[in-house]
């Protein structure tokens, strides 16, 4: 009989049954189909967490592997009917990570909250990480439908990846405030605009420089989440502008809302380099007072999809947003629209009085599906249109980590359809959550067409500082389209370069231009500029003369002594036409030696020095990471909020933080 079963085996082994392929692409296709199910959440079903999928799929691949040797055919059909059978049964839950925790024993599955509202978005839910693992199901999908892939091995790589779904983790609640992301595992997946930095340019070829003056923050919030991580940012992340704008500074204000901006210059020594000098430019916006804001018309809308099922995601979202409210005025009005796989009205405008309608509405807010934020975008603006207030703030705020892939996925059209809405007075405002999957390029070409703001949300603290602590001059616009040009004088100023704003930079002839976009302040906003500037003589040019340029720069009519010239081109909230003024820039604006600047001046060349290290001080000479941290310091003034304090130890931890955090097993 032992001699049968030998010769029985070694048949099998030289001839092994082989399926078809047509039924190994329906086998394929019907894992991935039961995997999509689960994902996506079908017939509102909860997931439910525990350890059975894991040990059960751990059993699967040691029986499927012993059944492979002698019958893979039969391996591969067992491996595929117990990974359905666990799909189509077991389901996971995706607990609120700041609802309290699950008793001992989970009890049956609970149905989702929904609003009842007109046309609420579907309460989906899903497991965490669901672009990662739907990836790499993907990917092993096609490995096992290729020829010389056995099908028993893609029943088994489908089972392994069920497994890797089970974040086990998940049923414990991170503790409410600043708690960063457990669930960042992908490198270099976030999304920003490449960028080079401004080059310098001779003041004889090029005098004017212009550029679009708004200033957001959301670069020096994702350096600081990447840092906390242990993780340099990647250096398109590092916008150097929005790194020295996220500090306020003690500028004085206009007199009066006439002229709705104060502009100060200085010029000091340039801390990296003692040939080249710094000029600072600082503006002040008029500061609003409290009864004088106008009434706001606000539609949050909210990114629910899959991805954004993490603690640093939809969970701080929404405290974020109840923040926000207690900001707002009894009389201003909120509504909320939610986009997952479809996209719905969660919240009708309702009065900012009637807190207890805004607060159920947000609980409603699950995460689950794909990302339809075209649609979300459509019935957000027909909302704030419907509800339109005249003299008063109209604005779209919308909160996501910008990972759109339904509906209008091309940024062009996206960004036409918000510019057109621009022109009728409803603005856009963005704020982006999460790492791993984060569009900020996507983000901030929105806001920039949306005639709005872009700040990044990684901590409670972050969402205090931008939505109460700054909610005027994000919300209420003293100015829009506001542009700045800085004329050079080539006698006294042989070459520039204007730190930061590439993304902003203007043509010379768009600043007179007023069909030319530009962004808005809001009240009592402080914007910074920096340019290192050679004078003439000093030795430090960078570009070599050209042999049949001019010799000698000409100036005249008593303008000997003027540096440069700054001009500020705006437009009045409800205006269409813009109004200009300049200020000169002279001898009386400079100083000696750094230490006789201004601590506001002194703190910003310090966070200029630290953002161009972090893109790889290409213009910083030898300065270093120590260096910033004596500048800072020594310039560190008052600091009621503790931002300072924190950016010190911030440029601490960039001496010792990775390139990329390490790769996980």
């Amino acid at each position: 009989m032992s001699d049968e079963l030998e010769r029985l085996e070694a048949a099998l082994r030289a001839n092994p049954p082989q399926p078809l392929p047509e039924a190994r692409e329906r086998a394929t296709a019907a894992a991935l189909t039961a995997f999509d199910e689960q994902r996506q959440g079908i017939g509102d079903r909860q997931r439910q967490t525990g350890r059975v999928a894991l040990i059960a799929t751990s059993w699967l691949r040691r029986f499927a592997m012993w059944l492979s040797r002698p019958y893979p055919a039969l391996a591969g059909l067992a491996a595929l009917l117990i990974v359905a059978a666990i799909v189509s049964h077991q389901t996971f839950v995706v607990r609120d990570p700041l609802a309290p925790p699950p008793p001992a024993s989970p009890g049956p599955a609970v149905e989702v909250e929904t609003a009842s509202v007109e046309a609420p978005p579907e309460p989906l839910v899903v497991a965490s990480e669901e672009a990662m693992i739907e990836k790499a199901l993907r990917e092993r999908a096609a490995r096992s439908l290729s020829a010389d892939a056995p099908l028993e091995v893609a029943a088994v790589e489908h089972a392994e990846v069920v497994a890797e779904a089970v974040p086990l983790a998940a049923s414990a609640p991170p503790e409410a405030g600043d708690v960063p992301s457990l669930g960042y595992r992908d490198q270099g997946r976030d999304r920003f605009t490449p960028f080079d930095p401004n080059p310098v340019k001779v003041a004889a070829e090029e005098p004017v420089s212009t550029f679009s003056i708004d200033v957001d923050t959301a670069s020096y919030a994702f350096m600081r989440a990447s840092l906390n991580r242990g993780v340099l940012p990647q250096p398109d992340a590092v916008r150097v502008e929005e790194l020295i704008n996220y500090f306020p500074y003690d500028y004085a204000p206009p007199e009066s809302r006439a002229r709705p901006f104060a502009v100060h210059v200085a010029l000091m020594p340039t801390p990296w380099n003692d040939a080249t000098s710094l000029m600072h430019i600082g503006i002040k916006g008029y500061t609003l007072a409290p009864a004088a804001r106008p009434p706001a018309n606000l539609v949050f809308l909210v990114d629910t999809s899959g991805s954004m099922d993490a603690p640093d995601k939809l969970p701080l979202l929404i405290n974020s947003l109840r923040l926000l409210l207690d900001t707002l005025a009894p009389e201003d009005t909120v509504a909320i629209v939610a986009y997952a796989g479809t996209a719905g009205t969660v919240l009708e405008p309702t009065p900012v009085a009637e807190q207890g309608a805004i607060a159920a509405a947000l609980e409603t807010l699950r995460a689950g599906g794909s990302t339809a934020g075209a649609e979300g975008v459509r019935q957000a603006y027909l909302l704030a249109e419907r509800q339109f207030v005249e003299d008063g703030v109209n604005r779209v705020i919308l909160a996501t980590d910008g990972d759109f892939n339904v509906g209008i996925t091309d940024p062009d059209e996206l960004e036409g359809y918000i510019a057109r809405k621009r022109a009728s007075g409803v603005f856009l405002s963005v704020l982006g959550f999460g790492m791993g999957n984060y569009n900020d390029a996507l983000m901030q070409r929105l806001a920039q067409n949306g005639n709005g703001n872009a700040s990044y949300i990684d901590t409670l603290s972050e969402a205090r500082k931008v939505l109460v602590e700054e909610a005027t001059s994000t919300l209420f616009p003293i100015a829009k389209d506001v542009k700045i040009q800085v004329e050079f004088n080539p006698a006294l100023v042989s070459e520039y370069r204007l730190i930061g704003y590439e993304t902003r930079m203007l043509a010379r002839e768009d600043f007179r231009n007023d069909k030319v976009d530009a962004g808005e302040i809001g009240a009592g906003h402080a914007v910074t500029a920096l340019y290192e500037i050679t004078p003439v003589g000093s030795g430090a040019e960078r570009i070599a003369p050209l042999r049949y340029g001019e010799e000698e720069a000409v100036s005249g009519d008593g303008r000997a002594d003027e540096f440069a010239t700054v001009a500020i081109r705006y437009k009045l909230p409800d205006a269409e036409t813009s109004t200009e003024f300049a200020r000169h820039v002279t001898e009386a604006d400079s100083v000696a030696r750094a230490a006789r600047a201004s601590e506001e001046a002194r703190f910003a060349a310090a966070v200029a020095a630290f953002g161009q290290l972090l893109r790889g001080g290409r213009y910083t000479e030898d300065y270093s990471y120590d260096d910033v941290i004596t500048a800072a310091q020594a310039a560190r003034g008052e600091d009621p909020f503790g931002y300072r304090a924190e950016f010190l130890s911030l440029v601490r931890l960039a001496k010792s933080a990775a390139a990329l955090e390490p790769l996980r097993q």
